[in-house]
């Protein structure tokens, strides 16, 4: 079988880098969308094609329509456009509760968070639909499920990527395209592992599984919906949480 096409956004650090390196051994043709990470990047590609595997870094801000679709535009040229998307790309947001937050924090979190993913998912589709083959992964958080303190901003935007997904499910499934959301809980990343131990504890002690979840549990997932095997699955909201937030 030809090789898929895969897209990461914010694919070179953290859990975009897990789900790429996993992608890539599953035999996906890889590309590592970043910003600013270009040393990084790199290095992945590196890592990956001397292990065997097909990878290539691609830089674009994905709150850029102009740089997206250059993005597009390469890929779909030189070989053949996107097969699998898995929008990932962090954005960042203000951390504070309710009460003493102004609509424009609130706002930006939620304009970046769904214009990356519409605006991706849409040029994605566009590849996919003569194909008659897709599939889009979003990578959300339990948060838009499980509210906790001062999140209300990041919360919502993943709740309304949640709401998307369930459109993009229903309408794009006659072409051959399923849509998912993948909603990590803790994952220990470069910007968790320092997290103070007591709170991590607490965390492991609300956790059925007793422990604080790997960016390759949220790979192994996304791998199994990018793959032929998720061929009847899709609108789905699944926690990579270890039982911490049960639905």
């Amino acid at each position: 079988m030809a090789k898929r096409n895969a897209l990461i956004t914010g694919g070179a650090r953290g859990i975009g880098a897990a789900i790429a390196e996993r992608l890539a051994t599953d035999g996906n043709r890889v590309f590592i969308n970043y910003v600013n990470s270009t040393q990084t990047a790199n290095d992945l590609v590196e890592k990956i094609n001397t292990n065997g595997g097909e990878a290539y870094a691609l830089q674009a801000d994905v709150r850029d329509d102009t740089k997206i679709q250059a993005m597009f535009d390469k890929i779909a040229v030189d070989f053949g456009g996107v097969d699998i998307l898995v929008s990932n790309a962090n954005m960042s947001f203000t951390q504070k509760p309710f009460l003493e937050q102004t609509w424009d924090e609130f706002s930006q979190k939620l304009n970046d968070e769904v214009h990356a993913s519409y605006v991706t998912a849409r040029l994605a589709a566009l590849s996919m639909k003569d194909k008659k083959y897709g599939r889009l992964i979003f990578i959300s958080s339990t948060l838009s499920e499980s509210p906790a303190p001062s999140f209300i901003a990041h919360g919502t935007a993943k709740g309304a990527l949640d709401s998307l997904n369930k459109y993009l499910a229903q309408e794009l499934g006659p072409l051959g395209i399923t849509s998912n959301i993948v909603a990590p809980g803790l994952i220990l990343t470069d910007a968790t592992k320092q997290s103070p131990d007591e709170f991590k504890d607490f965390i492991k002690s609300m956790t059925p599984t007793q422990r604080i979840g790997e960016p390759s549990d949220v790979a192994n997932t996304v791998s199994f919906l990018a793959s032929e095997q998720s061929l009847h699955i899709t609108g789905t909201y699944i926690p990579v949480c270890g039982g911490a937030y049960l639905p």
